[in-house]
């Protein structure tokens, strides 16, 4: 079923079907084994035409982001992957509003912003993720969350037709939304923005970049935080606390910069990374009697 899939695949989408994709080369962990079948979608109705085919064969469907947030097993991803990225990125601002598609890197979006002197975003600086993404999760950073300054979601249901949701109908929580229970796709989003001089947004970015520099492990693979923060505390304090920082699983570590992160020292697989968020769960519940939530999302097969 799979072989005629890809096959038929490539003939609706020439040059943007690949078999057994490595997921490692779409993870920021570089960790994960391959998709059957992977679609790098290039517009809005390439991502239609791909979506539509597996909904009506019934090929599992799997829509990823920039990878920021993912941990892939070794097993792969059984059944379709798509791609939302290039293609799928463009930013456009209209008066105080901006517009942009689910495939646009944050930076981007900022980037944009700051030129056109629209504030409130200068908190995604440094956020590795996609616009989509951060939707679904409510990425978050110093203090403010992406769900603050969302106007409106554009998505694709799995019947093939798009709908507008109002902020108020998303159900932003603490890194959450009702995108991640329903089988939603993001295809574009509109930000409320606010007139701001560009030389200020500027610089607040650039000391949220610094700080960033200085308090995470930018400069080896991860998937970010990987648990959420509980309520009133930090994931990342429990932990070093507990005394992991540092803590080894094959080529897997809990960051020496940052205790919340795990690192790929190398050739890292889902397994050792696993091993430590389960150590790390243990040590925090048995010493502090805190449950730490899973912030990061691990799919596929063993």
């Amino acid at each position: 079923m799979l072989e005629k899939a890809c096959r038929d695949l490539c003939e609706l989408l020439p040059g943007r079907v690949r078999a057994g994709e490595s997921m490692k080369n779409h993870t920021t962990f570089r960790i994960g084994g391959p998709a059957d079948i992977f679609i790098c979608p290039a517009s809005r109705d390439e991502l239609l035409a791909a979506v539509g085919y597996t909904v009506k064969r019934g090929i599992p469907l799997t829509v990823i982001g920039a990878g920021s947030n993912l941990l892939v097993t070794e097993g792969g991803i059984r059944g379709v992957v798509v791609k939302v990225g290039r293609g799928l990125d463009r930013v456009a601002c209209d008066g105080t509003q901006i517009k942009a598609e689910a495939g646009a890197r944050l930076a981007k979006l900022a980037a944009v912003a700051q030129i056109n002197g629209l504030g409130g975003l200068e908190f995604t600086a440094g956020i590795p993720g996609s616009v989509g993404g951060a939707v679904v999760m409510n990425a978050g950073a110093n203090g403010s969350s992406i769900g603050d300054v969302v106007k409106n979601v554009l998505v694709l249901n799995r019947t093939g037709q798009i709908e507008e949701i109002p902020r108020a109908s998303l159900g932003f929580g603490y890194r959450k939304s009702i995108l991640q229970e329903k089988p939603l796709i993001v295809i574009e989003a509109s930000f409320s923005c606010r007139l701001r001089s560009p030389r200020e947004i500027r610089r607040e970015m650039k000391e949220y970049m610094e700080k960033r520099r200085r308090t995470q492990p930018l400069h080896q693979p991860s998937a970010g935080s990987i648990f959420k923060n509980p309520p009133g505390d930090s994931a990342g304090r429990l932990i070093e606390a507990a005394g992991l920082k540092g803590k080894r699983v094959g080529d897997a570590a809990i960051s020496e910069v940052h205790a919340n992160f795990i690192v790929n020292l190398g050739s890292a697989t889902s397994r050792d990374v696993r091993a430590l968020i389960e150590m790390a769960r243990s040590a925090v519940w048995e010493r502090f009697g805190v449950e730490l939530a899973l912030e990061v999302k691990i799919i596929g097969e063993d």
